[in-house]
């Protein structure tokens, strides 16, 4: 995820971007043109036994062709796996590569946002290995890569590996997705294919292009066979991201002047951490006449919420991307292949926030009382009304880019009868760049009216006057912030893995490979802030910006407010600074301006495998099975970088750690007829830290929300890898070539889980960037910071059962022949533990939770009916509701965030035009859900009671043209 910066640099960024695109169509024509040249002037020669992939010659086309060919590779595999087959050229079922996978068994998505899906989990857990063609690809300083970042125009099959053998990378306690891309070979001659495609979609009210092309061809040559391949895509996307939230939970004197504590008023907030302590988890009890201790007596208090607040986001994102691919094969025993790919994203993106507290006391009136109302039976406060209320309205920039390039060579030798060598070189690089902004304007309202659940979960609110929310004269020019972020990765990887046909006994093929992989990473990035106290309106129109059509399908809100123009403000970003600068000469001026570097890491992987492939028969049948083992080794040196808030010098230090972990692997397969198969599979995978979790250098937040210290996050050099303990045992049954029925009964024990745990840090004034803080407390003498660190300090175990069907049934009347379907099922159940700590840092209990993210429940159900030149499909996703995560312990609600259930309806017709050229049109998302949570913990809070934000997804509507020869 990444951006550029607007003005020149950005107009200069795309003219780059064109030409880069532009010199790789005329490469790759030329290189097309003068090999054909090159193919006439030489002799022919073909070579005998060809040992190319002949099935991807192949072109498979349509829904249920590319089902049948996903289940060949399933049936044939030793690993569960599931697989995802272009039903053309570069054509995978979906819009993009996530959007597909939704409908895999036992895959999961979650946070769409911006038009696309931004969280995909294998059996509930997030922790995905993704690979492209076998080799591990990572964003800048991450251990991951977006999948959603890899267009999926160019992929020709999609590889989801829920077991491994020893052969495969050790990494992703979750799984393996492999993204295998096009090359020459997989075609017997030459290939050309052009599709265009528009998006249209809300509530942005946008139409998106996306543009992709193949050119492809293959020779023989005096040399051999020779192929080339280039394949260039991009997409624009402006999307919109509405949401309205009502804040964390926290206790209020009484309304009635005779209950109240003395030294409170009535419906003061109390802020008394001596008093009120939720270390419960469950939050503060919320039935009626509940009462907090003070100085031995026992008072009444009501809950409600300390704020709401309505976010606006609108973007525009870029993703341009290619792939290009060489290929050599001299004889019919080597073949060799160069391929590199290059991803790139960029976004940018306004967040028009409003922000309101509701929790100010004082000018109640006469009557407290009547300015609330209580959900009956409970303290809850479902309404209330609230004079002279601060709030604020922020307008957040942020720009990103990520470029990431991969570089690969790959060797494919025959050495003699029995032994076969595959050799991989590869080198990649990636680089993220990140600038935030944000202004804030506040002022104090004459008064504000909440609904706190109005009805599905919403809030909400109205001002006594929402017509002021626009008029810029209104608002103060309130604190500037200025942050920026550079995070670089780099891997330079070496394979060489080998099959011998041993043929000794039972043992058929004995399987043995090394890896070498030297990864580097390193984060920088610099932070300030200042105040201005000026008037907006006294800055120049040019410096205000409205929005408009707020979240109209959500609950009755305002619908504009005004903003900072942040796109101005970027544009003239060295005279907004100047303007800081002025009331604070510590506030730097654009050319003083630099990025610090915080952390860098080198990390050495030494890989050894060993595995025998074994195959006897068990009761007249075969049985198969292959045993491994796997030797990881992992060195890692690091350095952080420690600045000094006041005098800005620069302290580094360094550490440095090494670990080997032994993985073993079995897999049996027995077909117990011929249609049948049996699988059993044990296998131990890694997670390995965050890189960004390793770095202690202290990151800190402001005491915006005034509980009397700030937050913060460091990471933790001496993490370990987590690892995952997996048992599969599946049934899959072929009850006729093109349908298939298929269970798996599984059970992950992971141990060394990294979690969060928190504890209290004073931080002296010199090195407290909020010094100067007028929204937190007194930092004259420094200040307290909770500080969030991750810790190995988490186990747990997940388990279920997932059922599969892909059946076309036969004999149906002529209308209805080609009518198939696809469904699965997954049922999960997970625990973990997780430590809570004190303020000093000492775990004081364990809580035992769900997973973050693991839904009991999901299944999908597709429809797909193909006939002559129509083709049709539509699915059904759902999922239900599941813990999101866990509040920071510093209110009064429920500890835990639960996602409502998700689902959606997607839909796409795809008509054959003639052999070269098809349209079809998409939908995603056709009943226009929306993703709600709510706080929960043990039996304490529900949605009605306890509701929390609501995000408008919006609708996708897509038209595409496909052109083939």
């Amino acid at each position: 995820m990444n951006q550029l910066s607007t003005g020149t640099f950005e107009s200069q960024a795309k003219h780059r971007l064109v030409l880069k695109t532009g010199v790789a169509v005329l490469a790759a024509a030329g290189l097309l043109s003068s090999a054909s040249v090159w193919a006439q002037a030489v002799a022919e020669k073909k070579e005998p036994n060809d040992t190319t992939n002949d099935a991807a010659t192949v072109v498979v086309t349509g829904v249920k062709a590319s089902l049948i060919k996903s289940l060949a590779i399933k049936r044939t595999n030793d690993q569960v796996v599931e697989s995802i087959v272009a039903e053309d050229i570069g054509k995978l079922p979906d819009n993009n590569v996530v959007e597909a996978l939704q409908r895999v068994t036992g895959v999961q998505v979650t946070n769409r946002a911006g038009g696309e899906v931004g969280t995909l989990s294998i059996r509930g857990l997030p922790d995905v290995q993704t690979t492209w063609n076998g080799r591990n690809i990572f964003t800048a300083s991450g251990t991951q890569v977006a999948l959603q970042d890899i267009p999926s125009t160019l992929v020709r099959q999609i590889d989801v590996y829920k077991t491994r053998d020893a052969s495969q990378l050790d990494t992703g306690i979750a799984g393996q997705v492999d993204v295998k891309s096009l090359r020459p070979f997989d075609f017997k001659g030459p290939k050309v294919s052009l599709s265009a495609r528009e998006t249209y979609l809300d509530p942005a009210k946008k139409a998106n292009p996306q543009l992709s092309a193949l050119l492809s061809n293959r020779w023989e040559t005096g040399i051999g066979e020779v192929g080339a391949l280039v394949n260039l895509s991009a997409s624009e996307t402006k999307y919109r991201n509405e949401s309205v939230t009502p804040g964390a939970m926290v206790p209020f004197t009484s309304p009635n002047a005779a209950e109240v504590p003395p030294g409170y008023t009535p419906l003061q907030r109390i802020f008394d951490n001596n008093i009120w302590t939720p270390g419960t988890h469950t939050g503060l009890p919320m039935a009626a006449g509940s009462t907090l201790d003070f100085n031995g007596k026992a008072y009444p208090y009501y809950l409600a919420r300390d704020a709401v607040f309505q976010s606006d986001v609108q973007g525009k994102r870029e993703r341009p991307a290619a792939n290009l691919a060489l290929q050599w094969k001299p004889n019919s025993d080597s073949v060799y292949t160069f391929e590199s790919m290059y991803n790139g994203y960029r976004d940018k993106s306004f967040n028009q926030l409003l922000f309101s507290f509701v929790d100010w006391w004082g000018d109640l009136g006469s009557n407290p009382a009547g300015t609330i109302t209580t959900y009956p039976g409970t303290n809850v406060i479902k309404t209330r009304k609230v004079n002279n209320v601060y709030g604020f309205n922020s307008g957040d920039y942020t720009t990103s880019a990520t470029d990431s390039y991969v570089y690969a060579l790959n060797g494919k030798w025959n050495l003699g009868d029995r032994l076969r060598l595959e050799g991989d070189v590869s080198y990649q690089t990636s680089t993220y760049h990140s600038e935030f902004t944000a202004t804030r304007i506040d002022r104090v309202a004459p008064s504000i009216n909440v609904d706190f659940n109005a009805g599905g979960g919403n809030t909400a609110f109205h001002f006594n006057n929402d017509a002021d929310l626009t008029d810029a004269s209104k608002w103060n020019v309130a604190q500037f912030y200025d942050n920026a972020n550079r995070n670089t990765g780099s891997a330079a990887t070496a394979n060489l893995a080998g099959v011998f046909d041993a043929n000794w006994g039972p043992l058929e093929t004995l399987h043995f490979g090394l890896r070498f992989d030297d990864r580097k990473a390193s984060e920088a990035n610099r932070t300030q802030s200042g105040t201005l106290n000026r008037n907006l309106a006294s800055l120049g129109s040019d410096y205000a910006s409205t929005n408009s059509n707020f979240g109209t399908a959500i609950s009755d809100v305002p619908r504009s407010w005004v903003e900072p123009n942040a796109y101005y403000i970027r544009d003239h970003i060295d005279d907004w600074r100047k303007l800081f600068n002025a009331g604070d000469p510590n506030f730097l001026t654009t050319d003083k301006l630099s990025l610090q570097k915080t952390f860098g890491v080198e990390e050495k992987t030494s890989n050894l495998f060993l595995m025998g492939n074994t195959q006897n028969e068990l009761f007249g049948h075969r049985l198969r099975g292959n045993f491994g083992v796997r030797y990881v080794k992992v060195d890692t040196d690091m350095t952080f970088y420690k600045v000094d808030a006041s005098t800005k010098a620069v302290t580094p230090s360094g550490a440095s750690k090494s670990t080997s972990k032994v993985l073993p692997s079995m897999t049996l397969i027995y077909d117990p007829s011929k249609d049948v198969v049996l699988r059993f599979n044990y296998g131990e995978t890694l997670r390995r830290p965050n890189f960004g979790d390793l770095n202690p250098v202290l990151q800190l937040g402001d005491d915006v929300s005034k509980v009397g210290y700030g937050s913060g996050s460091g990471g933790n050099p001496d993490l370990k890898p987590t690892r995952s303990k997996n048992l599969d045992l599946t049934a899959e049954w072929y009850f006729q070539k093109d349908s298939a029925l298929y269970g798996t009964a599984f059970k992950r024990k992971i141990d060394g889980l990294v979690v969060g745990l928190r504890h209290r840090v004073h931080v002296d004034p010199a090195n407290d960037p909020f010094r100067n803080s007028t929204s937190g407390g007194d930092h004259t003498n420094g200040y307290d910071y909770v500080i969030n660190s991750p810790v190995n300090a988490s186990n747990g175990t997940i388990s279920g059962a997932e059922l599969g069907l892909i059946y076309f049934p036969k004999g149906l009347p002529s209308l209805l022949d080609g009518l198939g379907f696809q469904g699965s099922y997954t049922r999960l159940t997970s625990s973990q533990n997780v430590p809570d700590a004190n303020d000093a840092g000492v775990i004081v209990s364990q809580l035992e939770t769900p997973f973050f993210g693991v839904s009991n429940s999901s299944y999908n159900a597709t429809l797909a009916y193909e006939k002559g030149p129509i083709s049709t499909r539509l699915s059904y996703v759902w999922r239900s509701g599941f813990l999101a995560n866990n509040e920071a312990a510093l209110f009064a609600n429920p500890i835990g965030i639960w996602r409502h259930p998700e689902k959606s309806v997607d839909m796409q017709i795809s008509y054959k035009i003639n052999d070269n050229m098809s349209v079809d049109i998409s939908g995603v998302n056709l009943t226009n859900e929306m993703q709600q949570q709510y706080y929960h913990f043990g039996s304490a809070g529900n949605a009605q009671l306890t509701n929390f934000g609501t995000l408008q997804i919006g609708r996708s509507v897509s038209v595409g043209l496909r052109w083939k020869m």
